[in-house]
């Protein structure tokens, strides 16, 4: 039984997230604030996190800065109250899986835990094993690892997905409803996600991220992967 620890500070909400997740065979476990959330990952490990962006004290931001910065690739849905899309992208940009904006459907949330934690079962059974590379760029699905030039990367478990995606696929060039689709299984959510992950991916694997040449962008269609071998 996959554990989930909910923290927001909205006892109503996280009394309806708590219940949603309980029914549908979930262990959940729950904080108000952030540095509650912190203490209890730190005394029992959690599978997945749904964590609220505004928190007294250390918001959600800081919370899954802190977990990304010590390495912990723990999946993260963010809620937020905050409907613009710059508020959505930051979130993504501090490490966050996935976002449900409030007010939300319970239902729905449910749907996106399963998704996160069956990519994240995924990577961790083996889905896709061994390694794939493109010149100096090699993506290893069994140890889960990602190098440039010999140097380690560091990546989320959404880029290390879309990341190995595209080498898996080169050439070819998809749209973001169909990357949303065909690298996370989502037939719902915002197409702003894969955009994010693209710019993060770039910083990371592009000499020059404002002129990339192996993640290039096709206008009107989408991205795709331009082998260097």
């Amino acid at each position: 039984m996959a554990r989930v620890l909910v923290v927001d500070d909205d006892v109503t909400v996280r009394e309806v997230v708590v219940t949603y997740l309980r029914a549908a065979g979930y262990d959940v476990e729950e904080a108000a604030d952030g540095e509650a959330a912190l203490s209890l990952l730190r005394a029992e490990p959690a599978d997945l996190l749904v964590l609220d962006l505004m928190l007294p004290g250390i918001d959600g931001l800081e919370v899954c800065q802190r977990i990304r910065a010590g390495g912990d690739d723990l999946p993260v849905i963010m809620l937020t109250a905050l409907g613009s899309e710059t508020d959505r992208v930051v979130g993504l940009e501090h490490g966050a899986d996935d976002y449900v904006t409030k007010p939300f459907s319970p239902r729905e949330l449910v749907l996106r835990v399963e998704s996160v934690l069956r990519r994240a079962g995924e990577r961790a059974g083996g889905g896709v094993r061994g390694a794939v590379s493109d010149g100096d760029l090699v993506v290893d699905s069994t140890e889960h690892t990602v190098s440039l030039a010999g140097e380690r990367l560091s990546l989320t478990a959404r880029e290390f997905d879309l990341l190995r995606f595209f080498l898996s696929h080169p050439g070819q060039a998809f749209s973001r409803e169909e990357l949303l689709a065909k690298v996370w299984g989502w037939s719902f959510g915002d197409q702003s996600t894969v955009t994010v992950h693209v710019r993060r991916l770039r910083e990371k694997i592009e000499r020059d991220p404002t002129h990339p040449v192996r993640l290039a962008t096709v206008w009107g269609v989408g991205y795709r992967w331009e082998s260097a071998t």
